[in-house]
Parts: structure tokens; C-alpha cells; sequence
């Protein structure tokens, strides 16, 4: 039965990686090691929803698969604080309830959405320092500092009687990354010499040549850019890159400026990263308030709402709706951030607006204004130079990112390459790695305080409403099933309001036709009735305009 042999063959000498997020997509990461009996998770993220999923904004992967074994679920280690790596913590652990483990900056990122949930007491949440080393269940765990961009991301080595995995998270080779420490290259030089029969690894960037850069170079050309400034300037980047965080405060007391923070996600990052020891040594914060005392020149907002979202400070903004804080004519905005894949059409909408707005527009077009935190081909080469492991499983990527990390892994004379999708189940100990089975996985949809799995007919029947329509039909029958008055027919999303009485009464004669053409036993049935009016509802309004809306049909009777 599908899913059924890892579950009965968990012994000392098997060792089984299954990822159910992040593998053949980026973000959602949730990934599972299994061995001598027991489960261990690394990381457990979310992504958020598009347009195509209407009043849904958080999707996370589908963790029956764990749930139903959590009894032999040993612990969850994250590995880094973003989003798509610990977000859904606070919504899928009441069904885990397992330990948590992570380092200061994430476990001070991790408390906050507890707190939010009224999960912080309730989690037990191990905070491990850095490169630290400590156990859970059978799995001997030591994490390695590496460099990303957000503080504190670790590879994780994982030990066991069956062999030694490394799992990279995500990471990158910053020589200089100004916050935080460096990666630790003899810890992964010293990797070769226990023969790790496994590197688990980040493929986000394998289609990328050379290099990701240094943040570094990017404090250079941000100090470049806003020194030839001359009014009120605003930097969007992504709140989590704390290092662009300090970059901009850096930048702005170079240049004479003073920053003030926007977006609540920005205050909590700070707050974490002050917290934590981040972030030391600048000068205060500007209030809301305080801004319009200074001369322009001598301002710089610091926002969320890089990606183009519609509830961030940047697009409040835009639109001159933000109750405290206003840009002119004149002004600049600095997107020191990459463009998400799918991001593209709010971001141009965003900006777009900044300019019929007289707001000048610098990004990563021009100027070398940022850089990624994912490793180029040269780094991913690096990597398999130092550890030299037995098989490279690529993850964290889209299909062509993982084909082009095993091509790369191949180049690099790594015996086995196993590219792979969430769920494959891959057997990596003992012989030869493969695929050996395939267990269920999923999306789960966070909509109205509830987790519901994407093809639920709720979120399918949102779908349809929203694309297509919707009608809603009450007709009242007496004792013979005959119609007893007019239907009651009420549609939203279909018809412009000057138009919609004569469609109406095209849908009254429908209704009216098909409840005439029921036979005698059919009128009695409320299904069938429900069924043919629904049907007339539907074709009529395909005829009027293309589009099968989705239909509601109440039957009345009076007997």
C-alpha cells in the first residue's frame, strides 16, 4: 500500500530522505529523515497565494504523512528564519507536536509568531547555539555556520548508523557578510574525511554562472546611489536581510540621513535582530511623527512591500493613503530586492504607480543594488569540492533547477545524482540510493482561520465563483410540483447593472421552461429539480455570455 514501506522498514541500517515541500518548487520547504525507527523533520515553511486562489494567502505542504506517524516524529530542526522554512510552524504544529530546535536569531523570530497563535507556552522550543551539536532521537545533528541573507542559516549534518547527510539549507559563499558570522570553511573541508553519503542541497541559483556577490558590494553601490539623492528617499528590500538592513542605516548616517522604519514586518525583524545582537550601534530610529521636522534630504524610509504586496508600506505610499508618512514629486525609491517569480505584475503595478505619482524609480536594472542569497554555479562547485559526497540529492528549486544541480553534482564526479519530486520516497542507506516509493503530498490552504487541502471543493468552488460568476435560484412548488409564483433569481459577477432586468427575465423563462418539462415523478424529486433548473441557469447564461457560473438552487414546497 502506497506509503506503507518506509513505515515498516525504519531499521538501524536504513537511512530515507522524503521531502514533502520545497522539491520541484521553491518555497513550502518540509523535509523528513527517517531511521533506526524514528522521524526527523528539517524546517517546516510556507509561500503565499496569487490571484488564482481568491481570499487565500498562505499555502503550506500537506503533512498527513508525518501526522499520522507523529508518535515516531523526533524533533523539527529549522534551519534559517525565513519564512519558507519556519512559517508554518505555528500553523501545522498543534498537529506535530513535536520538539522544536534553532538557533538565537530564528528562535527570537519563531517566539513572536508563537506568541501570535498563543503557542508560546506550549512549544517546546530548544534554542542551540551556534555550530552547535546535540541529538534527537537517533540522529546525531551539528550544525555549520554558512552565510545567506537573513542571519544565522545553517547546513545541518545529520549522523547516524546508517551513514552521514548533509543538509545545506539555503546558503551562499559571502567572503564579507557584514552581519553575522562567516561560513565555516574547515568544518565543510573536515566533511570529506567522514565520507557523507549524501549532500541534500539548494538549487534555487544552479542555472546561475559565477557567483552570488557579496553584500558588501551592494553597501558600495547603495552608498553610490543615494549619495547623488537630493530629496526624500525610500529603500524597499526584503525585512528579513538584516544585512541589507544595516547596509541602508549605514548608508543613510553616511549621507546624512536618519531612517524610520515602515511595516510592521520590518519593526519585528529589527526587533529580533536587536535582540539577538544584531544591528549595533546606529542611531535612533526616526517615529512616523518626526519625519516631516527634517528637511527631506536629510530622510530615508526604510519599507516592506518590495514584491508589490497591497497592504505594505511602499504601496500605501504609492496610492498617498498611509495616515502618517507621504512621498512627492521628486523623490526616490530604491528596490534593493529581486523580483519572486510571480511577483512580476504587482511589482510593475507598484511601480508604475510611483511614477504617475512624479517619484523616481532606481532598481537592480541599472545598478548592482543587490545580490542573492543562493549559490551560483561556482559556489554549488565549491561545495562538492570540499564534501565530496557519495550522492547529491538537488532540492530547494523548480524541475529545471534541480536538473541543472544534478548536471553540475555529475560534472563534479558525484556517483549518484537522484533528482526527485515532493514525496518520492529515497531510500539512501543500504546500497545503492533510489527512489523506492511514493507517499502522499500536498498543498494545504490557510483560509478563514481554517487549513483546508487545495483541491477542497470549497477553495475549487471560490475558483469557479470568482472566474465565472455565480447565481442563486428559489423556486416554490405546490402540491402538484408546479410552479407557485415567480422565481426568485438573484446573480452576482455575471451581468452589468443596465443589462441585467431583460437577462433576468431570460433566466425566468428558462427556469420556467425546464420546471414544465419535469415529469410527474421528477417533481416530486427535489434533486431532479434542483438539477434541471440548475442546468438552465447555467446553459442560459453560456449562451448569454460564455462563462458556466456556479448555481445555487433552493426548492420550496407548499403541499
Amino acid at each position: 500500500m502506497e506509503g506503507d514501506y518506509a513505515a515498516a522498514d525504519l531499521g538501524a541500517e536504513s537511512l530515507y530522505f522524503l521531502p514533502l515541500g520545497g522539491t520541484g518548487e521553491i518555497g513550502m520547504n518540509l523535509n523528513l529523515y527517517g531511521h533506526k525507527g524514528a522521524w526527523l523533520m528539517v524546517d517546516l515553511g510556507i509561500t503565499f497565494a496569487d490571484g488564482r486562489l481568491p481570499g487565500i494567502d498562505v499555502l503550506m505542504p500537506d503533512s498527513l504523512f508525518i501526522e499520522e506517524r507523529r508518535e515516531d516524529l523526533a524533533g523539527l530542526v529549522l534551519t534559517h528564519a525565513h519564512e519558507d522554512h519556519i512559517g508554518a510552524v505555528p500553523y501545522l504544529w498543534p498537529m506535530l507536536r513535536c520538539p522544536v530546535y534553532a538557533t538565537r536569531f530564528t528562535a527570537a523570530l519563531l517566539r513572536r509568531k508563537l506568541a501570535e497563535f498563543g503557542l508560546l507556552d506550549e512549544v517546546p522550543l530548544t534554542e542551540v547555539p551556534l555550530s552547535g551539536q546535540f541529538s534527537v532521537g537517533p540522529f546525531e545533528i551539528e550544525l555549520i555556520t554558512l552565510t545567506h541573507s537573513i542571519p544565522e542559516p545553517n547546513a545541518v549534518v545529520i549522523r547516524t548508523g546508517a551513514g552521514t547527510v548533509l543538509h545545506t539549507g539555503d546558503w551562499k559563499l559571502d567572503p564579507d557578510p557584514l552581519v553575522g558570522d562567516n561560513y565555516d570553511e574547515l568544518r565543510l573541508k573536515a566533511l570529506a574525511e567522514e565520507d557523507v553519503l549524501a549532500m541534500v542541497g539548494d538549487s534555487t541559483n544552479a542555472m546561475v554562472p559565477g557567483e552570488a556577490g557579496s553584500e558588501s558590494e551592494v553597501r558600495e553601490h547603495l552608498r553610490a546611489v543615494i549619495s547623488g539623492l537630493k530629496q526624500r528617499v525610500a529603500v524597499a528590500c526584503f525585512a528579513s536581510n538584516v544585512a541589507r538592513l544595516e547596509t541602508v542605516i549605514r548608508v543613510a548616517e553616511e549621507t546624512g540621513r536618519r531612517v524610520c522604519l515602515l511595516g510592521r514586518s520590518m519593526h519585528r525583524i529589527v526587533e529580533c535582530a536587536e535582540e539577538s545582537g544584531y544591528l549595533k550601534g546606529h542611531a535612533p530610529f526616526l517615529s512616523e511623527d518626526e519625519i516631516d521636522y527634517l528637511p527631506r534630504d536629510e530622510v530615508m524610509l526604510l519599507c516592506t512591500g518590495s514584491q508589490g504586496e497591497p497592504r505594505a508600506a511602499l504601496w500605501r505610499l504609492a496610492r498617498g493613503d498611509h495616515p502618517t508618512v507621504a512621498l512627492d514629486r521628486g523623490d526616490a525609491v530604491v528596490f534593493s530586492s529581486r523580483v519572486i517569480p510571480g511577483n512580476e505584475t504587482k511589482i510593475l503595478e507598484l511601480q508604475n504607480a510611483l511614477v504617475e505619482a512624479g517619484i523616481d524609480i532606481i532598481d537592480d536594472r541599472d545598478h548592482d543594488i543587490h545580490v542573492s542569497g543562493h549559490p551560483g554555479r561556482e559556489e554549488l562547485i565549491q561545495m562538492y569540492q570540499w564534501v565530496r559526497p557519495r550522492v547529491a540529492v538537488p532540492v530547494h528549486g523548480e524541475p529545471r533547477h534541480l536538473a541543472a544541480h544534478a548536471q553540475i553534482a555529475k560534472e563534479c564526479q558525484v556517483p549518484q545524482q537522484i533528482v526527485a519530486r515532493n514525496g518520492a520516497m529515497i531510500q539512501l542507506a543500504p546500497g545503492e540510493a533510489r527512489i523506492v516509493d511514493q507517499v502522499p503530498a500536498g498543498r494545504l490552504a490557510y483560509e478563514g482561520r481554517r487549513l483546508l487541502p487545495l483541491n477542497s471543493p470549497v477553495v475549487k468552488s471560490r475558483q469557479k465563483m470568482v472566474f465565472n460568476g455565480a447565481a442563486a435560484v428559489t423556486v416554490v412548488l405546490d402540491e402538484r410540483g408546479q410552479l407557485d409564483g415567480d422565481p426568485e433569481i438573484s446573480t452576482a459577477g455575471l451581468f452589468e447593472p443596465q443589462e441585467e432586468r431583460e437577462e433576468l427575465e431570460e433566466l425566468d423563462r428558462a427556469v420556467r421552461d425546464a420546471v414544465r418539462r419535469l415529469g410527474k415523478r421528477e417533481r416530486r424529486d427535489d434533486m431532479a429539480v434542483e438539477e434541471v433548473v440548475g442546468q438552465a441557469v447555467r446553459r442560459t447564461v453560456n449562451r448569454l455570455l460564455g462563462k458556466k457560473p456556479v448555481t445555487m438552487v433552493h426548492v420550496i414546497r407548499f403541499e
